[in-house]
Parts: structure tokens; sequence; C-alpha cells
């Protein structure tokens, strides 16, 4: 009689298992030489995918064989203007969307200890202090990306309740805030993080030891604003 194998630690514990992401956030591009090629290439198979045809299909209406697509596509090699002319009169876009990923420019802010940007925001009160430390509009994407950093040294009774679009993302640096989300409430300690559904109202609902501090990522649609 044959055993039976041994479970895995994750089939034991299905809820221990590692969540599968869309990306790897470790994954390595081509080298820079080969960035105009790739860049073309994922501009290529994006337009094809987006009308809903195939490879083959691709190359019926342009006359390009199958392997030279499959090499444009995959950044392995440099179409010439008549192949991309060819290309864009099939894919229905002008020639200049095949290098928008190569000219799109990336955007890095640095901002030094102690020097983010005092602001207020909307329930801003003594003791309540908010420094954005950077903020990035994402043409190709759509989306806006705000990190502020919290800082609450002083007690209030009443709290702001802040409700806005997208996403938003805390870590807890120091001291201990019991935070709002909807109707859940969570005690945040050094080292705790929370994201959540910004259209929920939130925000800290209790201080319990002063001074707090935490990070406060925010990412909403291009057309709409935070609080």
């Amino acid at each position: 009689m044959k055993s039976k194998p041994e479970k895995t630690s994750s089939e034991e514990h299905p809820h221990n298992a590692r969540p599968a992401f869309s990306q790897d956030p470790h994954a390595v591009r081509e080298p820079k030489e080969n960035n105009l090629e790739m860049a073309i290439g994922h501009e290529v198979r994006a337009y094809r995918k987006k009308l809903g045809i195939t490879v083959t299909d691709l190359a019926a209406a342009t006359g390009i064989s199958l392997g030279m697509l499959s090499k444009i596509e995959n950044g392995n090699i440099s179409p010439s203007l008549t192949t991309l002319q060819s290309l864009s009169r099939a894919l229905g876009v002008p020639l200049t969307a095949f290098f928008r990923r190569y000219e799109e420019p990336r955007n890095a802010v640095f901002v030094k200890a102690g020097q983010g940007v005092e602001l207020e925001r909307r329930g801003t009160r003594a003791g309540h202090q908010y420094n954005v430390l950077g903020h990035i509009d994402n043409n190709s994407s759509g989306v806006i990306v705000e990190p502020y950093l919290i800082t609450l040294t002083a007690d209030s009774d009443v709290f702001p309740t802040f409700q806005h679009e997208g996403m938003e993302f805390l870590y807890m640096l120091e001291g201990e805030v019991v935070y709002r989300h909807g109707e859940q409430l969570f005690t945040m300690q050094p080292g705790d993080s929370l994201f959540f559904d910004a259209d929920a109202p939130h925000g800290p609902e209790v201080l319990v030891k002063l001074p707090s501090r935490y990070l406060s990522i925010i990412s909403y649609p291009q057309r709409g604003k935070s609080d």
C-alpha cells in the first residue's frame, strides 16, 4: 500500500499561502541598449490585444511574417520605418504611439529629513501636522500618488473624518492610534499597516500614545482630488 504524501504547510493552512500578485516587484528589465526595441514591442502587443486580434491576424494585415512580428513584440529586433508604418496603419494608431513608453519621463522626488512641505488638510488642528513628502502624476496610468508624514502631538475631543476617491496605505512609525475605517476600528502600533478603500469614512478615533507618527500614501484617479 502506498503511503499518502505529506501535506505541505500551505495545504494544511490555506490562509498562510502567499497571495498571487499581478506583477513581480523584483523583475529585471533588458539592458539599456535594448530599451527602445522593448518599448516598441510592448506598444505593438498592447495595441494588437486592444483590438482583440492575434499575431496571425496582424501578420496577414501587414504582410509581415509571424517570426518577424514575434521578434518585434518581444523587443528582439529594431523594426524599420517601413515596418512601423505598416503596423501603425493596421493597428489604427499614429507612428509616434510606438515610442510613447520610451520617451515618457520617469519622475522621482527626494525629500531630506524634516524638509517635507507642511500643509493644511480639512480638519487640521493644533497638534495635527501633515507633511507632504512628494507628488507624482503618472500620466500614462491616470493615477496620482501622494505620500504624507502625519504627526499627532496633542489630544483632541473631536477628530476629522476623511472620505475621498482612491486607495490609502498607512504605516505606523511611533506611538499608538485607534484608527477608524467605516465601522471598523484598528489599534495601530509601530510596524502595523492598514491598506483600505478611501471612499469609506476614515481617520484617527483615539490617540492612545503621543506623539504618534505614521506614513499615509494616497493614490487616486487623475480626475479626482484627495481630502
